[in-house]
């Protein structure tokens, strides 16, 4: 609190305080340029609904490509860490760029819209990070469980969907979380192809009113609707540690 206030009163008694009040807090322009940032968010979300099904998706499946045992399995073992260590690397601006203008150049295809392009590229790189996530739920989860279902007559994919998936999930669900609000806001960098979401509408609105309280408006927009994720986060975070200590003392 101490440190609020000191920082508040330095803020606020500096001599350019009012000049950037008005070009970064101005309540008009954010009253007036809310209805379009709005409607803009309306599209992150809906590009955030169809990346985070399909990165759940690609992500399990590349998991589970990289736990297959047996020297048969290399090269798919080899293909699948090529792909996650590539997309790890990648800033996710440069796949955008890549994806978004790269591909359709190819004219593979009829033009799709920036925000199709957009969902391929965050899928792109997210699943390399969830991935990772799931292969080490799944290693983390003891070999006797998977031995103990070998041994009641199930198969291999019998014993990871029902005995190894189930405990490998819930034992990374905090960080499986943790990156779906990371993606909640890398989802505003589809702007860069095009796309009207929140940012480029408050860049619009930036531009008409030469004033940049729109994009502090948009921020606030994606703060908004990250928190439930991250309290809900918190709150599952604690309620796994909580069973873990009833555990450890019983």
């Amino acid at each position: 609190m101490v440190l609020a206030i000191a920082l508040g009163s330095v803020v606020l008694g500096s001599p350019g305080w009012e000049q950037v009040q008005q070009t970064f807090f101005n309540p008009q322009v954010a009253l007036d340029s809310l209805p379009r940032i709005l409607e803009g968010l309306w599209l992150n979300i809906q590009v955030l609904v169809f990346a985070s099904i399909l990165v759940a998706v690609f992500g399990l499946l590349i998991a589970t490509l990289r736990t297959l045992r047996g020297p048969v399995w290399f090269p798919v073992r080899v293909l699948a860490a090529g792909y996650t260590d590539l997309f790890r690397g990648l800033p996710l601006i440069i796949v955008l760029y890549l994806v978004g203008f790269g591909i359709p150049g190819l004219e593979f295809t009829e033009r799709m819209p920036a925000a199709f392009w957009g969902t391929i590229a965050l899928t792109l790189t997210y699943s390399a990070y969830v991935a990772e996530v799931f292969r080490a739920g799944i290693e983390a989860v003891h070999p006797s469980q998977r031995l103990a279902a070998r041994s009641l007559g199930l198969s291999h994919g019998q014993s990871m969907r029902r005995v190894v998936l189930p405990q490998a999930v819930r034992k990374v669900t905090p960080a499986l979380m943790n990156d779906f609000v990371a993606m909640q806001k890398d989802v505003g960098l589809i702007s860069v192809l095009g796309a009207v979401d929140a940012v480029r509408a408050a860049q619009i609105e930036t531009a008409q009113t030469f004033n940049f309280t729109p994009y502090v408006v948009a921020g606030l927009l994606f703060v908004l609707l990250s928190w439930p994720t991250i309290r809900l986060t918190d709150w599952v975070t604690a309620r796994m540690r909580a069973r873990e200590q009833i555990g450890g003392i019983v």
